[in-house]
């Protein structure tokens, strides 16, 4: 069965794609079983699932991708099988869009100071209702004449290092943990966002933790510890060196290891559906963490 359990829809603020295009996105990529992982929201769950119903050959998890963190350590926990009717998951948008809103002047300010001074009533423009992400301030810059000659820019417009993915490579560059413009927000701690998901029903798997944990691979078996079920092992951000470490970790523990794109459309235009590093290696330990999370 191939699998995408990672995926943005518009509802994230940094997503592009409706759930009809993604549900088409599926079909066209031979994808059989996926997941909506919106950041800190479900509302795109209800659509999916009555499409993946209509759609032949299309079975859904409901999913959503939490913010928090841990020891100091930003990171998302995905979590599957949520209730997603559950009033807490729209408290949480609630809660963390403002926080966000509240660092937007901030995140304006330490820009500034970088040289590139952004005005937020154009941010805001763009943002169209919702809230600005990281990559939309790099979006904006780049469409703005006044910014064509701005050297810190340069290596995102075409023909720059950076250039590949300008909008999230800019996110990684500025607005990252402990890059200039990055301003802490004040998320759930892991163990709350684990408590919130086992709490409505779900199973939490760490999303991409060799990204949030670069280096220091081996703190991931604390999170195992501490209450989540699995790791998500295949996805664009691992080496095989990192999917070797977190599948055996997965095996070693019996934990779920699962499978996803982080699929966002314009923001990633270098990762497709159904894309990840080659999962044959381990292809029966996947099928049977797939199998427990289809219901």
């Amino acid at each position: 069965m191939k699998a995408d359990l990672h995926i943005h829809s518009h509802f994230s603020n940094d997503g592009e794609k409706s759930i009809s295009e993604i549900v088409q996105l599926c079909r066209e990529s031979q994808v059989e079983l996926f997941s909506i992982t919106d950041h800190n929201c479900v509302r795109g769950n209800q659509e999916a699932a009555r499409l993946a119903a209509d759609t032949e050959g299309l079975l859904f998890v409901p999913g959503i991708e939490i913010d928090c963190h841990y020891r100091g350590t930003d990171l998302h926990l995905l979590g599957f099988n949520i209730d997603w009717t559950a009033s807490d998951f729209t408290e949480l948008e609630k809660a963390v869009d403002q926080k966000y809103m509240d660092a937007i002047p901030d995140m304006i300010d330490k820009l500034a100071s970088e040289g590139m001074p952004i005005d937020q009533e154009e941010l805001m423009a763009k943002s169209s209702g919702k809230v600005p992400s990281a990559e939309l301030f790099a979006e904006v810059m780049l469409a703005n004449p006044a910014f064509q000659n701005n050297g810190k820019l340069r290596p995102y417009m075409p023909g720059g290092q950076r250039s590949d993915m300008p909008l999230v490579n800019f996110y990684l560059d500025y607005f990252a943990q402990g890059k200039p413009a990055y301003v802490p927000i004040e998320h759930l701690s892991f163990s709350d966002a684990i408590a919130l998901v086992r709490e409505h029903g779900g199973v939490p798997v760490i999303a991409h933790p060799g990204l949030n944990f670069k280096g220091r691979e081996q703190e991931v078996e604390e999170l195992l510890d501490l209450g989540a079920a699995g790791l998500e092992v295949f996805n664009n951000y691992h080496d095989q060196k990192q999917v070797a470490y977190f599948a055996g970790l997965t095996r070693q523990r019996k934990s779920i290891m699962t499978c996803g794109s982080d699929f966002h459309g314009k923001i990633k235009p270098l990762i497709s559906m159904g894309q990840y590093l080659p999962t044959q290696d381990y292809k029966t330990e996947l099928s049977n963490s797939l199998r427990q999370l289809v219901r």
